[in-house]
């Protein structure tokens, strides 16, 4: 266990957690909503420090950021537990978990061996990913800081409900983050997630003004977040925050307690043409077959730049960031 590095003290023995904006409050022997940060004694500490539970060497468009380093791959790690309850979580079997903290599962790994095998794998960046950062918050933190030393970028991949204070702490050393903006209905939020939407607009634009490159994702459910006023509300919100802010709409397929039809792949061309019809200059389909979704092209001159299948780059027409044909400078880190 290590102590965790934003909470406060109260009276009684209980502590605050200011990690996330649930801002738990938690009385001795009991754990926050994340189920992985616990107080005993009256101080809060984390139960998943360098545990851990997934491991990968990924193609960095499979965070998904396509704006960010393309082409790359990116050391993706995880531990158990999240701070939201989505009953179509696509990670299921390690975030929505019953956590007991004598037998947390996970492999002892230490940031520094973390970094080295990004290195020795000829990753460009480490990814905090498939469960969500904030709530491993001081293992990504210290393996960030080492990552940073050894010239890796970091990036989370993340719910965006993390608290103000915890992005200014990681902020020197974060790179670029895709945010999961699941709706833009605090309803939505509050029954589907446990969580609210205002948080996570906000700090969509904190994340902005820090200078951390941002791309965001919607995963798109029948019946629940895709009708045309939310996604046209969604891609108003995105063109005012910046509209050079990638947004990939992805489709949905049944998962943990989901019964729900998957998404029909028109609905994933509609909701591309509302982004871009909304005035984004980088709008992204996913999770369908189906071709030019998921290629860049230059805002400029309408040049195909980057050419995609799957999760590899088939073909660019890109000079270091500039458009081949236009020489228009294409946002992002190239």
């Amino acid at each position: 266990m290590k102590e965790c590095y934003l909470y406060k003290s109260l009276e009684d023995l209980k502590v605050r957690c200011d990690l996330c904006n649930h801002r738990c409050l938690i009385t001795d022997g009991e754990t926050g909503k994340c189920s992985v940060r616990k107080n005993i004694s009256g101080k809060l500490y984390s139960l998943v420090y360098a545990k851990l539970i997934a491991e990968n060497i990924d193609p960095i468009e499979k965070k998904p950021l396509f704006n960010f380093l393309p082409g790359s791959f990116t050391y993706s790690i995880a531990t158990m537990g999240c701070n939201f309850k989505c009953f179509f979580c696509q990670n299921y079997q390690i975030s929505q978990v019953s956590i007991n903290d004598n037998n947390i599962p996970g492999r002892f790994e230490t940031p520094e061996n973390i970094v080295k095998r990004a290195i020795e794998k000829n990753c460009k960046s480490i990814s905090y990913t498939y469960t969500e950062p904030t709530i491993f918050f001081e293992y990504a933190y210290d393996t960030s800081i080492i990552a940073k030393k050894n010239k890796l970028k970091n990036i989370f991949v993340t719910n965006g409900y993390m608290s103000r204070e915890a992005l200014d702490m990681v902020s020197p050393y974060l790179d670029a983050a895709n945010v999961d903006l699941k709706s833009f209905s605090d309803e939505f939020y509050k029954k589907n997630t446990g969580g609210r939407l205002e948080p996570v607009l906000n700090n969509i634009k904190y994340m902005k003004e820090l200078g951390i490159w941002v791309e965001v994702t919607t995963l798109l459910i029948p019946g629940l977040n895709d009708s045309k006023k939310e996604l046209e509300q969604i891609a108003g919100f995105l063109r005012d925050t910046g509209r050079e802010i990638p947004w990939h709409i992805s489709a949905y397929y049944p998962q943990y307690k989901s019964k729900i039809a998957p998404t029909p792949y028109k609905k994933i061309i509609e909701a591309v043409d509302i982004g871009k019809n909304a005035g984004l200059l980088y709008v992204y389909g996913g999770n369908v077959t189906y071709p030019g979704l998921e290629n860049t092209f230059c805002p400029e001159c309408g040049n195909e730049i980057i050419t995609r299948k799957g999760f590899n780059i088939a073909g660019s027409d890109i000079n270091g960031n500039k458009c081949s044909k236009c020489d228009f400078k294409i946002d992002g880190v190239f």
